[in-house]
């Protein structure tokens, strides 16, 4: 699913980096498992998003077996700026999922943030920012063995309770050829808690490396909010986009237009049903009644959505 792999280096987009340097706030939608896939990263680059992540892959899988680079990796032309997030834990296996993806995206990044049990158990996600030699290692040889210098290298992380530890994790990425971090502003164990931006800001202010913060960023206002707070270089957003896919482009709520666009989307891209479905059911989250909800949220099939949209809002 891929595509042509000449049409693939011809639609290549500049360093990704270059975003950083433009001195306006990045504002990148998150690696959402289901959720950002490429129908979804089309819609919300049409409202200002600037950076978009795949879903986080197994690299391990991914190397392995073509039907899983088929079913978890598809892109097209126009979607770019792209970054590919990995779970691994042998700097090898992650530098051949690199190397697979190179011509098609424009840099990989290394999950060390996922908190789920069946992650931390395997060795993935959030275990990892208490092994900052291997996260080391691995940036180093991904930096060593892709030979496109374009192409970025990131991490997205969580913090430790004793920030010096974070600190020491991110400088030692950084000396190892890092291109940024992302710092979501908790723990391993909170969940729900209110974000550590303090933490993020503490972090910014000891790398000279671009820093992105994550976390509880829901509008435009929150997310220039957070910059002003942390200092950070961009945002990174995943459950207010999945509520409003036009939130960077500056509307409180999901607009008709966005709405109307996700079903032309989709129906281009073949999107199947519950994907489709659950995520219209975000978008009018804030704009349908509870009565309505009952209705709209146990339609089963594309045409019944496609009727009750025309019926009631002219979608």
């Amino acid at each position: 699913m891929i595509g042509n792999v000449t049409e693939a280096k011809e639609c290549r987009r500049n360093d990704p980096m270059d975003l950083f340097r433009s001195g306006q706030v990045v504002k990148i939608c998150a690696p959402m498992v289901r959720y950002s896939k490429l129908a979804f990263r089309t819609l919300v680059r049409r409202y200002s998003c600037d950076l978009c992540y795949t879903p986080m892959i197994v690299a391990a899988d991914f190397v392995r077996s073509a039907k899983a680079r088929d079913s978890e990796f598809t892109t097209n032309k126009g979607d770019h700026p792209l970054i590919v997030q990995f779970a691994a834990k042998e700097a090898q296996v992650l530098c051949d999922a690199a190397r697979i993806v190179c011509p098609f995206a424009d840099g990989i990044d290394l999950n060390c943030g996922c908190p789920q049990r069946w992650a931390m158990a395997e060795g993935y996600g959030a275990c990892l920012i208490n092994k900052p030699e291997l996260v080391k290692d691995m940036v180093r040889h991904v930096r060593n063995q892709i030979n496109n210098p374009k192409f970025s290298v990131s991490i997205k992380i969580r913090i430790h309770e004793d920030l010096k530890r974070t600190v020491d994790l991110c400088q030692k990425a950084e000396a190892a050829g890092v291109s940024w971090i992302t710092v979501h502003g908790r723990s391993i164990e909170e969940r729900h808690q209110p974000v550590h931006y303090d933490a993020i800001k503490t972090i910014k202010q000891s790398m000279s490396i671009p820093i992105v913060a994550n976390g509880d960023i829901k509008t435009l206002k929150d997310a220039e909010n957070v910059h002003q707070l942390t200092e950070a270089d961009g945002v990174m957003v995943a459950r207010g986009l999945l509520a409003n896919p036009a939130m960077f482009a500056g509307y409180e709520e999901t607009p008709f237009k966005c709405i109307q666009d996700w079903v032309d989307i989709a129906l281009e891209h073949g999107t199947p049903f519950t994907c489709f479905h659950h995520h219209l059911m975000y978008m009018m989250e804030r704009i349908t009644s509870k009565q309505e909800k009952k209705v709209f949220n146990v339609l089963s099939s594309t045409s019944a959505v496609l009727d009750y949209l025309n019926d009631h809002y002219g979608v």
